[in-house]
């Protein structure tokens, strides 16, 4: 799957018993994807999430060009970045469209300010002041996105909080405050509705 900038997915991996998962994510700058698509026309659902088919596009060719470019440690950096073009391109033939200039989305300016500090009480009417706005205008900002305030601010607290327990150590009562809620116990319901599993159960995951 693609990815266009400033896109908010939730990617769950439900792990199957004796089964293994893995997944890899590749970030284009901006510099490369314009020097490939700048001139090529935009549909409009160029800004959506594409899938790239295997059975008829070949993503694997696509990764491999990238990871045996990415490994060879011996190519000099002009001659690397010169290289990364080629999957781009190849994406390009096989019907892919990158959008090489997008807006930044309304969720991704409101997510970036409560990521400043999750433990705020963050309020509508204050942070549509800092977009300066008033609360209804960015009520009807957000909503062409389909996303509400609170379930905004909700879902960035709760991403946070799935990143601590994966990549830290710190108690879950640490992160529930650390991430903006009143009680561990609050933390806890918000996050099994959210992603379906007790925070408590992400520590007990096999590595």
């Amino acid at each position: 799957m693609i990815f266009p900038p400033g896109a908010m997915v939730t990617m769950v991996n439900r792990p199957v018993l004796d089964d293994a998962y893995r997944a890899l994510g590749v970030c284009f700058s901006h510099d490369l994807i314009d020097s490939v698509f700048a001139e090529t026309p935009m549909p409009r659902n160029a800004a959506d999430v594409q899938v790239v088919r295997s059975d008829t596009q070949n993503p694997n060719v696509i990764l491999s060009l990238i990871q045996e470019n990415l490994a060879n440690e011996d190519l000099p950096d002009v001659i690397r970045q010169h290289r990364l073009v080629e999957p781009l391109i190849w994406l390009r033939d096989q019907g892919v469209i990158l959008p090489s200039t997008l807006e930044e989305q309304p969720i991704s300016k409101v997510r970036r300010l409560i990521e400043t500090d999750l433990s705020h009480p963050w309020m509508a009417d204050e942070v549509a002041g800092h977009f300066a706005m008033s609360e209804a205008t960015m009520r009807r900002w957000l909503a062409k996105t389909g996303q509400g305030f609170a379930k905004i601010l909700l879902h960035t607290r709760l991403e946070h909080g799935l990143s601590l327990l994966q990549t830290t150590d710190y108690p879950i009562s640490a992160i529930a405050l650390d991430c903006g809620f009143k009680t561990p116990s609050h933390f806890s319901d918000a996050f099994r509705k959210r992603f379906g599993i007790k925070p408590k159960d992400i520590r007990l995951a096999p590595d």
